[in-house]
């Protein structure tokens, strides 16, 4: 679907078109007027139940994961994350979500580069300036007292 492709689009003006995309995708887009979904009564998210996904665990699976962010990232050396104790680590520091690894590699490939290791080793994990979520709570908690 084309972003002038949307239902009531008839006018082929920009903000009609955005206004399409706010509507369809229940995400509402800022600055334009009558933007109905505005996260309430969004007909699709009425119509499908959240789906909670299991958290990974280490495994040939998540192995096979891991070696493909590896070879998504573009470092000079290789990286040897791919291994059923590196994939241990990441998914209990990462909490098994692939959202929170996919966070902690991108900052461990980011800190690889500026180090000059230009991999992913365990030192390399350890300076990444990652917070895993636990963390993060315990860091908001700790701001509200």
């Amino acid at each position: 679907m084309k972003l002038g492709d949307f239902p009531g689009n008839n006018r082929g003006s920009h903000p009609q078109n955005f206004r399409g995309v706010g509507k369809h995708s229940c995400n509402p887009v800022r600055g334009l007027k009558k933007n109905k979904c505005a996260g309430l009564g969004c007909k699709f998210a009425e119509r499908f139940p959240p789906l909670t996904l299991p958290r990974w665990q280490a495994g040939e699976e998540a192995c096979s994961l891991l070696a493909s962010f590896a070879a998504s990232f573009p470092l000079r050396r290789p990286s040897r994350i791919a291994t059923p104790e590196m994939a241990s680590y990441l998914l209990t520091r990462s909490e098994g979500t692939i959202g929170e690894l996919a966070h902690l590699l991108t900052d461990a490939a980011v800190e690889a580069i500026e180090s000059g290791e230009e991999a992913m080793t365990q030192r390399v994990l350890l300076m990444a300036p990652y917070a895993g979520p636990t963390e993060r709570r315990r860091l908001f908690e700790r701001e509200l007292t």
